[in-house]
């Protein structure tokens, strides 16, 4: 611990340093041409020495400090015109860039962010998803989808409809950092993980981590989604959205005041289920339906030229309900998050770059259903207050470090459960808990030669578990407040990228986290079930260490690219149930759960092919993901949930005429593991279960092939209106992968005692759709 505050003493004080009067730094923002939307992961480098640059950060800042003279410039962007900007440099220089879209110019030749970039990152198993790339993807159901988009790379995986989250080298769902204009998302799907919370319109841009983890990041063990949300058209006032079968959008932005603030306000909403309720009420399924909408809300303002604010915000909410008339089943699942965010950004000197931001995040789970006399009821929420400030310096091009500190306030209501079965009741409220989380962290991103380049980073996390709680060990019981129980962990990270040639690198790294937030899935149902807990004096805070190497390389002048992975991930203080959370009421609910140990390793395979008309790529996952708990079937090693030991990707896009483009994907993975339900019987009324081997059973293997037509004239794309239509087919070959099982009870009379048998429910079959896009410029249509 004494090595890391001696590394954050030394960049504060490299940071008190200035640069010689030889040396000026050029900074300012990179815009959006006739938007003024800030550009995330511009590339800027310097003409004559290409290995000498930088990238623009969340906010579109950049800075590079260079030797007094004549230099040029290059900025570069995936779908945007590049721009060459020679300069004569004798001081301290801010210019703001605005690069121009492709589709705005009659012949252009547009650049990638930089083809060379998966060679020459420090980073590792690192995806920018753009709203470029996206477009370029099937559009399923009519639009684009950020989950499902990445649940197409290799080592991210969702293998059955019904999973809420994603699935990141073995990670669960918890163990993703999902971030939303830097709020944390709890639960990230809508319909049922159909479509993702993340609607396409309102959002700018994506990173996927899933190797090493910058020491910016923490708090999860698997992997980080950073996304963030457009700012709003500070020019014109412009309407976008889509008319489909299943789903429409809407969204709406536009100045406040032109070139210095703007607005956003983005809808969307599902009704197919709304539509077909008299046919479906006179079926079996009668009762059933299932709905979605979200919200997302953004305003900014330039309070100078070194000072910018914003204030974002996101609501949603889902509610499915599923009921089998003839066996008398029913569940419905309820659930939402929403999120605010208030942001500053300011610029103490040309390279010196600051954000506060302060953010509130609540969500909200609901299970209710049962079968005959038996009913249940569960509900379980979480919510967060934080606030978080972060420095980027940029001393000269061989160096940007970043350091900053996060605090969040928790509150978690695990689990109030009402059940009853026949005339008797039981139920219990477990007691909410409180957690306060502390993070610091620096990092430097180091250029040692043209040839190494490292990053170097480490966090110090803490967590203070306080009362009110009684204690699970001794029954202590804490007041509200009362400290009860602390954790502080160090956590080292590090990346190298080693170049090999012009076209080929080798990368490696060692990440290590904690995870002081918990998710534990009951493996005795293939439902959602979200329970989150906090870590607490018997709950310890999970502990990950992930090794990863591999070996990148480009062909045919960065037109293909490949890559190796392969990764180790040793997993500590990992959770599971002792038996199903309906079968034992405690006052606590973490006498529910056992700790132990797990791990993850797998190979990645990755080809790319970035040119022509005919671009896409082929992924293939093979892995390993266990558990183990000495107080689970004594010990024995079983899968993981999580565990997809094949998982294989195809994705295409061709543009085969001037106005059409067809896209699709193929995916294939191993089925989900759970454990079976072998019989129940009743004691004093109260259920007790039979189970088989934990893990024992998988749903059957997942696989299926989509299919998408874009119609677009390209000729109208210039124009203030315009519109394309999406024609697409889901699961082409009408495969009937499993949704969820649950089980029949047949009960006998004269015990009392129930067999049980899994039932298999699969809900996505073949879905045909078309969906009509739109885009309309109000402020130049009518000029």
């Amino acid at each position: 611990m004494r090595a890391i505050i001696y590394i954050f003493l030394g960049l504060f004080l490299f940071i008190g340093s200035s640069h010689g009067q030889d040396k000026f730094t050029i900074s300012g923002y990179v815009r959006e041409f006739g938007s003024g939307e800030s550009m995330i992961g511009v590339n800027l480098y310097l003409k004559e020495q290409p290995s000498i640059g930088t990238v623009s950060n969340t906010y579109g800042f950049y800075s590079i400090t260079l030797e007094k003279g004549q230099h040029t410039l290059l900025f570069s962007y995936l779908g945007y015109v590049p721009i060459e900007l020679p300069i004569n440099l004798n001081k301290d220089t801010s210019i703001e860039i605005n690069m121009k879209s492709g589709v705005l110019m009659d012949e252009i030749e547009v650049s990638a962010k930089n083809p060379r970039q998966n060679i020459e990152a420090t980073d590792m198993g690192t995806i920018d998803v753009s709203m470029e790339t996206m477009k370029k993807l099937p559009a399923l159901l009519g639009e684009v989808d950020l989950l499902k988009t990445l649940q197409l790379l290799p080592g991210v995986s969702s293998a059955t409809e019904g999973t809420s989250g994603i699935y990141v080298r073995g990670g669960g769902p918890d163990q993703n950092l999902v971030l939303l204009d830097e709020a944390i998302v709890y639960n990230t799907g809508h319909l049922l993980g159909f479509f993702s919370v993340f609607n396409s319109d309102a959002i700018k841009n994506t990173v996927l981590i899933k190797g090493n983890i910058p020491a910016n990041y923490g708090g999860r063990i698997s992997s980080v989604i950073d996304v963030q949300m457009k700012e709003g058209n500070n020019e014109d006032y412009v309407a976008e959205g889509g008319i489909g079968l299943i789903s429409s959008r809407f969204t709406v932005q536009g100045p406040v005041q032109k070139k210095k603030s703007s607005f956003i306000v983005s809808g969307r909403r599902t009704y197919v289920l709304d539509l077909a309720q008299p046919f479906i009420n006179n079926t079996k399924f009668a009762g059933s339906n299932y709905y979605f909408y979200d919200l997302n809300t953004k305003i900014n303002y330039q309070l100078s030229q070194k000072d910018r604010i914003y204030l974002s915000g996101y609501f949603g909410r889902d509610v499915f309900k599923f009921s089998n008339q003839e066996r008398g089943f029913e569940v419905e699942l309820p659930y939402g998050n929403a999120t605010g965010t208030f942001r500053w950004n300011h610029v103490f000197k040309d390279n010196l770059f600051f954000n506060l931001a302060l953010i509130a995040n609540n969500y909200k789970f609901g299970l209710h259903g049962g079968q005959e006399e038996f009913q249940f009821n569960v509900d379980s929420g979480v919510r967060d207050y934080s606030a978080k400030a972060d420095l980027d310096y940029y001393p000269n091009p061989s160096h940007l470090i970043k350091m900053g500190t996060r605090y969040t306030y928790h509150k978690l209501s695990p689990n109030v459960v009402n059940a009853t079965n026949g005339e008797v009741n039981f139920s219990t409220s477990f007691k909410p808990k409180y957690g306060h989380e502390t993070e610091l962290y620096a990092l430097d991103d180091w250029t040692i030669s043209r040839k190494l380049k490292l990053n170097i980073g480490a966090r110090l996390s803490m967590f203070n578990q306080t009362g009110p709680y009684q204690s699970a060990i001794d029954s202590s019981q804490y007041s509200r407040g009362e400290l009860v129980k602390t954790y502080i962990a160090p956590e080292p990270r590090i990346g190298m990228n080693y170049t090999i040639s012009r076209s080929a690198s080798l990368k490696a790294g060692i990440s290590v986290s904690n995870q002081y937030i918990h998710l534990v899935s009951n493996s005795g149902s293939t439902l959602p079930a979200d329970i989150w807990v906090p870590s607490t004096e018997t709950v310890k805070p999970q502990r990950g260490i992930q090794y990863a190497i591999g070996y990148f390389r480009n062909f045919l002048d960065n037109a293909i690219e490949t890559s190796v992975e392969t990764y180790y991930k040793d997993l500590r203080n990992q959770l599971d149930y002792k038996e199903s959370y309906v079968e034992n009421f405690s006052a606590e609910i973490e006498n529910e759960f056992v700790s132990g140990k797990g791990r993850a390793y797998g190979l990645e395979l990755f080809v790319k092919k970035n040119k022509g008309k005919l671009t896409g790529w082929v992924g293939y996952t093979l892995s390993k993901t266990e558990r183990w708990f000495d107080e689970i079937e004594n010990g024995r090693v079983y899968p993981a949930v999580y565990d997809r030991p094949h998982d294989l990707v195809v994705v295409f896009n061709y543009e085969f005429a001037k106005n059409w483009q067809v896209s699709g994907n193929f995916i294939y993975a191993t089925g989900k593991s759970y454990t079976p339900i072998k019989s129940v019987f009743f004691i004093e009324g109260k259920p007790n279960i039979e189970y088989g081997d934990r893990n024992s059973l998988r749903l059957d293997d997942y696989h299926r092939l989509d299919i998408s037509f874009i119609y677009e004239k390209q000729e109208k794309l210039r124009k203030p209106f315009h519109s394309s239509w999406a024609f697409s087919v889901y699961n082409i070959y009408n495969r009937k992968n499993p949704f969820f099982t649950y089980t029949d009870f047949q009960s006998d009379i004269f015990t009392g005692n129930a067999s049980a048998k899994a039932l298999k429910v699969s809900l996505f079959t073949i879905i045909p759709s078309v969906t009509w896009n739109f885009y309309w410029n109000a402020s130049k249509y009518f000029k």
